[in-house]
């Protein structure tokens, strides 16, 4: 009996508490995260993400695609416009052997595309096209949580979102520095009411 106890206390003492994707929280790095109420994002979660132009929301998403990436994982960023820039991206702590980036989607497959990589990646940031429909951003935010990955859409999400944040411009108080938007943006949270 006495050998028995043994062997399970020594099984015990090797084997890790268990923690379900959807409870773990994906670090944000610098001042983004330290915005931010749990200071990153559940998985499982869509944050809808913007801004006016110029004022730090891609910066914001660099930021996303960081906490990600710096912990292993794999980050995609779907980018219509050819804007998301791998030397900015690199600035901000991504890792970019850990990011894919696809462009030019076709109009009637871009909720196909986020869906596919919500299926094989950690994070992805998305640019929100304007014709999107609330019901194909609702399933879009269920197939993240039935995942574990986490969603940033970048720009206005017509759908509920886990998290919702709004960067504005801020004013500069002395000479710019090298990372002018992670400086000079201001971000506001609104976490879902419930």
């Amino acid at each position: 009996m006495e050998g028995r106890l043994r062997a399970v206390a020594e099984l015990a003492n090797h084997v890790a508490p268990t923690a379900l994707a959807g409870d773990r929280v994906l670090v944000v790095p610098g001042s983004v995260g330290e915005q931010l109420s749990a200071g990153g994002v559940r998985r499982g979660a869509t944050v809808a993400l913007d801004g006016p132009l110029g004022s730090g929301s891609t910066t914001v998403a660099f930021a996303f695609a960081a906490a990600a990436t710096s912990t292993g994982e794999w980050a995609a960023v779907v980018d219509p416009d050819g804007t998301f820039g791998a030397c900015a991206a690199a600035a901000n702590g991504v890792a970019l052997e850990r990011c894919a980036v696809v462009r030019r989607v076709p109009r009637d497959r871009w909720g196909t595309v986020v869906a596919a990589l919500l299926d094989g990646v950690a994070m992805v940031i998305a640019a929100v096209p304007p014709w999107l429909r609330a019901n194909d951003a609702r399933r879009l935010s269920a197939r993240a949580r039935e995942r574990a990955a986490v969603l940033v859409a970048l720009g206005p999400w017509p759908a509920e979102a886990s998290l919702r944040l709004h960067t504005e411009p801020s004013a500069w108080a002395g000479a710019p520095e090298p990372r002018l938007f992670v400086s000079g943006t201001t971000v506001r949270e609104r976490t879902r009411a419930g």
